[in-house]
């Protein structure tokens, strides 16, 4: 296939003329079916939701697509596996239903099998290596009940420590037993699937509209103000549907939120060695939390993550405290043969859980339950919270369910387990395009037009940071055709350069100008 062949796409673009034109139509009066406030995983999937079933949307976030809580996950796709271990059976199975319709139907090219270590250090005693491996086996038949193929998802198996260090060479040999494999999905990016989810509700009409605060909502609409501007307007709407993540509480008096913070380190690929497969090593004293060792195939390794309670007001972007990086740089050293000091965690990030107060102040945020909850207000706002990443769709159709009930609107059903998003085609024909495969898992079927800016200008074909493999060509598309209104867009989530505060600033006049090729 010839790369400069592939158009680039038309009613899937986000750009700042479109935003424009559209925040102005709004201005003028127009009314939308649905109103969705909050612009993450789930309030672009309502959005979604609701465009597919036939409504006229607009959806609106202060910042930008993926600004909060779904920007800074595991990058994980979890077939609920913990949650059965607490208990939790619907939302296990729900979680393993969510995970294979993105891995199998709605999103194949950003959501792949990655496997995972759990290695029988001294630390894991016999009864708890038996407990895992029935815990393995039952994730096995959440799979199988969810309908999720053999080949999609491999089985688990136990390794010996030969294999074990095949796969993880880091770790420490002495006194190792073996290994668990287990298999789980993971997301090329978090934030490229919520652009993804965003761009395929604008090509079924939504309005996307990042940089739009909400000032105050109501049944019928609500009072905005354009960030870019300063311009206030009010959006009119026959329903609201409130998705604002750990922010939702602030915008309705109905909600009582107990965010968690979740921390992630980044460090160098090379400070860990070569690692095949992701590990879950278990922190002592726990039953079933592990910290999360994740390659990310850019040259960078996450290390995660931390559940602990948050007071207070919420900001906009979590800080992350030293307690939390010396935490998990511990469990990380019970189990490594290498020794990874404070010196070489490069980036770390922190994600606020909106996690729903079911039991006031007593308890952990560990022990609170991820299912999610719709709640329709008095005045009709509909507020969806709780939940998880891998859910965002069912999350999201439950919201527009109780919307539409809520005003009594006329609307199909929902279409989105089996709506493809933007870039999804059959793995077999995206593994023929002859363009890099590293462009093909983040773009999918759009990866020969994205490939083809570097083509037309060598320049763009060049990564922008030494090390790192994003080009000028992916900050130019993100411009184009994602959304991105300004340097920290593109650089923060567009791509992730920015979690490394040293590549961020390597990266920032390439990022200046892939707008000005724009202007």
């Amino acid at each position: 296939m010839n790369p400069t062949s592939s158009p680039a796409p038309s009613g899937s673009s986000l750009n700042a003329e479109r935003r424009h034109l559209e925040l102005d139509r709004l201005a003028e009066g127009a009314v939308v079916d649905v109103l969705v406030v909050g612009l993450g995983a789930t309030g672009a999937g309502a959005a979604l939701d609701a465009a597919t079933r036939g409504l006229s949307v607009a959806a609106i976030d202060a910042h930008d697509l993926a600004f909060g809580t779904s920007r800074w996950s595991s990058k994980l796709i979890h077939g609920g596996l913990r949650y059965l271990a607490t208990g939790q059976l619907d939302v296990a199975h729900e979680s393993a239903v969510e995970r294979g319709i993105l891995m199998e139907r709605t999103a194949p090219h950003l959501v792949r099998a990655q496997p995972f270590v759990l290695p029988l250090t001294p630390l894991v005693s016999r009864g708890q290596a038996a407990l895992a491996r029935a815990g393995f086996l039952a994730g096995d038949m959440l799979r199988a009940a969810a309908r999720t193929s053999r080949a999609t998802l491999p089985a688990p198996r136990t390794l010996s420590a030969v294999e074990t260090r095949h796969l993880a060479p880091a770790l420490r040999p002495t006194g190792l037993r073996g290994g668990l494999l287990s298999w789980d999905g993971q997301l090329t990016d978090d934030a490229r699937l919520v652009t993804a989810i965003a761009r395929t509700a604008a090509a079924h009409g939504a309005r996307i509209l990042t940089r739009t605060r909400a000032l105050r909502l109501t049944g019928d609409g609500a009072l905005v103000r354009d960030e870019t501007t300063g311009q206030e307007l009010r959006i009119r709407a026959r329903t609201v549907v409130n998705a604002a993540g750990v922010w939702a509480g602030g915008l309705v008096d109905d909600v009582r939120l107990r965010p968690s913070r979740g921390t992630h380190l980044v460090l160098r690929s090379e400070d860990l060695g070569r690692l095949s497969a992701g590990l879950h090593i278990p922190i002592p004293g726990e039953s079933n939390r592990f910290v999360l060792v994740l390659p990310q195939g850019d040259g960078r390794v996450y290390v995660g993550l931390t559940d602990e309670p948050v007071d207070g007001d919420i900001p906009d972007v979590p800080e992350v405290p030293e307690t939390d990086i010396g935490f998990l740089l511990d469990v990380l050293g019970s189990a490594l043969d290498v020794t990874v000091q404070r010196a070489d965690v490069v980036g770390a990030f922190a994600g606020l859980r909106p996690l729903l107060d079911t039991q006031g102040a007593a308890g952990r945020t560990a022990d609170i339950s991820r299912k999610h909850a719709v709640v329709t207000s008095p005045d009709g706002v509909v507020t969806v919270v709780g939940g998880k990443l891998t859910t965002y769709r069912r999350m999201a159709q439950d919201a527009v369910d109780a919307a539409v009930a809520a005003r009594g609107l006329t609307a199909g059903p929902c279409r989105t387990a089996s709506v493809p998003l933007v870039g999804a085609d059959r793995p077999q024909t995206l593994a023929r395009l002859d363009v890099p495969a590293r462009l093909v898992r983040r773009y999918g079927s759009e990866a020969p037009a994205v490939h083809a800016l570097g083509v037309e200008d060598p320049s763009l074909a060049l990564p922008v940071v030494p090390g790192h493999p994003v080009t000028g060509a992916e900050l130019l598309w993100a411009v184009r055709h994602e959304g991105a209104l300004d340097v920290s867009d593109v650089l923060d989530r567009r791509t992730r350069i920015g979690l490394v505060a040293e590549d961020r600033e390597t990266a920032e006049e390439a990022a200046r100008n892939a707008f000005a090729h724009t202007a």
